[in-house]
């Protein structure tokens, strides 16, 4: 079990997600970009490494535009090295990675042009994990998309656009039920007909659930995981205390999480703390987890 957090670490001082208006896009600007978030995702590595907070969640906009027309300028060229480098740490550490599109990716969508976009921006994060030398185990999560006022026939294009994508993409997407739209069991069944991992998510389960309970879901879930893909994935967080429905807690709920631990063992997974204050609430999990069998301790694996 590895711990870890998003995109943003609020300890630090600098972002791996700094970019600019596209209107002021130049190849010279977007090079000095990346080049100063490759930079502050070393430093975030590090800062994560020293403290075993070892999953992390890189960015999308790691390189500014990187799946627009207008993103003319090499970086993964550019920056070869560098990629290495930051891939060499991460496999050596036995860290591990995802990356997570927004919204608007949308491979069920009825209009052909966003299916085009949403594919061109995962041809992008797929080529962010190749450029960094991670295997099959560094997953892009999505969702299902639209319902579109018809689940069937969303499911159907979903399962049709997918077996049209590139294996570079096919090697590392996975898909995750969502709070309002698709279930567990609606992505379970993608799976059937696709193959897919489905990655859980503690929190959607909740507030959109499909019959089983969280260990049971936990269950079915890992086990569209094959060994190439690694253990499965999961987004954990809880409710916001009073707060409306559907919104994320901005700390760790320490019992709720210790009970969630405690539900789901032995299944392996690596837990991703999707909490509003990143960094510390994954702290705060590490030292719960530290007592449960599953967690990975960094000092075992060099020692």
């Amino acid at each position: 079990m590895k711990i870890g957090y998003p995109c943003i670490n609020r300890s630090i001082g600098c972002s791996s997600g700094r970019t600019f208006r596209l209107a002021s896009y130049s190849d010279e600007r977007l090079i000095e970009t990346v080049g100063e978030n490759l930079r502050c995702l070393g430093a975030i590595l590090n800062f994560n490494l020293a403290r075993e907070l070892l999953f992390f969640r890189i960015t999308s906009d790691l390189v500014p535009f990187g799946s627009h027309p207008v993103a003319t300028a090499g970086w993964k060229e550019a920056f070869a090295g560098e990629f290495e480098a930051l891939g060499r740490f991460i496999t050596g550490h036995g860290m591990r990675i995802s990356m997570h599109p927004d919204q608007f990716i949308v491979l069920n969508a009825k209009d052909p042009e966003i299916v085009e976009r949403s594919t061109a921006e995962l041809q992008y994060h797929a080529a962010v994990l190749d450029t960094l030398h991670l295997d099959a185990t560094a997953k892009v999560q999505i969702h299902i998309g639209g319902v579109y006022g018809d689940k069937e026939a969303g499911i159907e294009r979903f399962c049709r656009e997918y077996a049209r994508l590139d294996e570079s993409i096919l090697r590392r997407l996975v898909v995750e039920n969502d709070d309002s739209r698709y279930t567990l069991a609606d992505c379970l069944r993608i799976h059937d007909e696709t193959g897919i991992p489905v990655l859980f998510d503690v929190f959607h389960h909740r507030v959109n659930p499909s019959g089983a309970g969280v260990a049971e879901a936990v269950k079915e879930a890992g086990a569209t995981w094959r060994p190439r893909d690694g253990v499965l994935m999961v987004d954990y967080s809880s409710p916001m205390p009073g707060g409306r429905r559907g919104r994320h807690a901005e700390s760790l709920d320490g019992a709720d999480f210790r009970e969630f631990l405690n539900r789901t063992a032995p299944t392996e997974m690596d837990i991703m703390l999707e909490i509003k204050d990143k960094e510390k609430s994954a702290l705060s999990a590490v030292e719960i987890a530290r007592r449960d069998g599953r967690f990975f301790r960094q000092i075992e694996r060099n020692g």
